[in-house]
């Protein structure tokens, strides 16, 4: 990473700092010097590659990684950058840990506002221990919260996202997946308004992996990511009945005890449906970390932003025919003040 880098960090973290009360100053710290860490770590696909000391399997990751980042370009029209194109070998399982949290009787999720990112519903760490102790000040003031690991995040374009040991080694369809979702971030990114950013990243990966499938998948990989995406859409479906249910209850009137109990009650019976839930699944064990924690509130808050507009992009991509287009309706839709953007992607959503 070169100086003129390295000192774009440093004033935004600067910049980041004046703009933060004292007790932000150690948060906006450590998020620069995680980002800063990241980029210092990270070295093109090629240099791991023409080292004798990177192992057999490293190497196909890292070309299945280069060629799908070569689809995104070409046949889904995002951006053709630097991003993805490095690969940082970290030694911790993911690469940030993001606090959610809510009241003790609500689903809305507390928000933190950032310079750039603008608004959004989690607090992200790149120390675990950090983000558990953040967690804790949250509980003491009676909070629902959830610490959660994550593989990747989007820096809107700003930085050149690495390729990271925390994911590399998923397999291909998830690895472009994910790749596809976060390079429709630097396509398009609305300050304030994660259920639009999320629901349009959510669909560009799901039309581009079908895409990507159909060019360089086979039957086995086909046959996988088919499994993959029913086991994703029978967990959603499963977390947002239960959202739906302690809506209902903290809507109702109640008092504070009795709602508190069917919230006790509602979360043991979500715990037992998905033990049913897995048998139907073959004793697929893979969302088994969503319950490494008690469950609460904040592991429902933010499960509706990355599906509620997913309908609506779809429509609007068939109505486009192509990618270009479907970028340029959405930018449009962007364009809108919040409320509208949302009536308009509502109007578009197809009747259930």
């Amino acid at each position: 990473m070169n100086t003129r880098t390295l000192r774009h960090i440093a004033l935004a973290g600067i910049a980041a700092g004046l703009l933060a009360s004292c007790s932000s100053l150690n948060y906006y710290a450590q998020a620069a010097r995680g980002q800063v860490q990241l980029l210092s770590d990270a070295r093109p696909i090629e240099d791991w590659l023409a080292d004798n000391g990177t192992d057999s399997r490293l190497r196909v990751r890292l070309a299945t990684a280069r060629q799908i980042r070569s689809f995104a370009v070409k046949e889904l029209g995002l951006p053709d950058n630097g991003s993805y194109k490095n690969y940082a070998r970290l030694s911790r399982p993911y690469v940030l840990w993001n606090i959610v949290a809510t009241p003790e009787l609500s689903l809305k999720p507390l928000q933190w506002c950032f310079p750039v990112a603008g608004c959004v519903n989690y607090r992200g760490y790149y120390s675990k221990d950090e983000a558990q102790a953040y967690a804790q000040e949250l509980r003491a003031g009676g909070h629902d919260v959830q610490v959660g690991g994550v593989p990747a995040y989007s820096t809107l374009g700003w930085f050149n996202d690495p390729l990271i040991s925390t994911f590399i080694h998923y397999p291909d369809a998830e690895l472009a997946r994910l790749i596809f979702h976060e390079l429709s971030h630097q396509v398009l990114y609305v300050q304030g308004d994660s259920q639009f950013n999320e629901s349009f990243a959510s669909a560009v990966e799901e039309a581009g992996v079908e895409r990507w499938l159909n060019g360089f998948g086979n039957d086995k990989m086909r046959e996988n990511y088919a499994k993959f995406a029913a086991r994703k859409k029978d967990f959603v479906k499963l977390l947002l009945e239960y959202r739906r249910a302690l809506e209902i209850n903290y809507a109702s009137k109640a008092p504070a005890s009795a709602k508190r109990a069917t919230k006790a009650r509602l979360f043991v019976q979500l715990k037992d449906d998905y033990v049913l839930l897995k048998q139907s699944w073959g004793g697929f064990a893979g969302y088994d970390r969503f319950f490494a924690e008690p469950l609460s509130n904040a592991h429902l808050a933010s499960i509706a932003t990355y599906t509620d507009f997913v309908p609506a992009f779809r429509a609007l991509m068939a109505r486009e025919k192509t990618f270009n287009g479907f970028y340029a309706a959405a930018r449009e839709l962007a364009r809108l003040d919040k409320a509208e953007r949302h009536r308009r992607l509502k109007a578009l959503t197809p009747p259930a």
